[in-house]
């Protein structure tokens, strides 16, 4: 199974330069004026430009908002120097929401993309999640 991971955004450049100075990811693909490729993580991310307000289905009443929201879902970043990569992500415009945090099984650090998407960067030291197995 392969895994394609979507991210909607209010702005597609915005996006695309967001995506592709905090995480040095390379545009792949573009569809247009309402999608966008980004390759370099290990499952391509598309970037869909989806309007302010608009409905998020036709199932619920709600609409897109681009200020910090929460979902259950969320995207980790493993990266190899976790100071570097959340300096680099809030240079190119991320909210750090906690800083870098060292637990047993490496370093973590929370932040938000400039529309609202939680996403984590994670460091993996020792056996990595391995460390905190039963």
């Amino acid at each position: 199974m392969e895994l394609l991971v979507n991210v909607d955004v209010g702005d597609l450049a915005a996006g695309e330069r967001f995506y592709r100075d905090a995480l040095g990811l390379a545009v792949g693909r573009r569809f247009g004026s309402w999608g966008v490729e980004l390759r370099g993580a290990s499952s391509p991310i598309y970037l869909l430009h989806k309007e302010e307000g608009s409905p998020v289905s036709p199932a619920t009443d709600v609409v897109r908002a681009y200020e910090r929201h929460w979902t259950p879902v969320h995207l980790d970043f493993v990266v190899d120097d976790i100071e570097k990569a959340v300096e680099r992500a809030v240079a190119a415009g991320a909210t750090l929401e906690e800083p870098v945090a060292v637990r047993r099984w490496g370093k973590l650090a929370l932040l938000a993309d400039p529309f609202g998407n939680g996403f984590c960067f994670v460091e993996l030291v020792g056996r990595g999640y391995d460390e905190i197995v039963d």
